[in-house]
């Protein structure tokens, strides 16, 4: 067995149940990298140390929060707080499908009232009865 081989063994032992790399951990992970391009402007930018200074603070603390939650074996914790993240996410890329929906003038969005399931209906038809794709509950609309 080579050195490398022992080190990836030896790598995979220590890992073994801590939480590794999650959604929430690459988010941070971007915020460093984002962090460090602020603050390499600030400091040629503004050629003051303060605000240098104050995003070195930040970076450390972004550092030390990726880590802890990388190596951390309280793993229910860890992924609570990755659900709460992935689903902040999505509801925040989401958004961008109700503007899409609002703009659409050639049909009409219903929600199931028992699944929340978006329907699409087409404009005009007057009063219709949809039967919800998913789990079969009828709405009663205008178009």
């Amino acid at each position: 067995m080579g050195v490398f081989q022992r080190i990836g063994n030896a790598m995979v032992r220590f890992m073994y149940g801590r939480n590794g790399m999650d959604q929430l951990n690459r988010a941070l992970i971007f915020l460093y990298l984002g962090l460090c391009v602020l603050r390499t402007i600030l400091l040629l930018a503004l050629e003051s140390i303060v605000p240098a200074r104050i995003a070195d603070v930040l970076l450390w603390g972004v550092l030390v929060g990726l880590f802890f939650r990388m190596f951390s074996k309280n793993l229910p914790r860890r992924r609570a707080e990755n659900q709460k993240w992935v689903n902040w996410w999505w509801r925040v890329r989401s958004s961008s499908g109700a503007r899409a929906r609002h703009a659409d003038k050639e049909h009409k969005y219903f929600t199931c009232k028992q699944c929340k399931t978006i329907c699409r209906v087409p404009v005009g038809k007057g009063k219709i009865i949809i039967t919800c794709p998913k789990c079969g509950a009828q709405i009663h609309a205008k178009s």
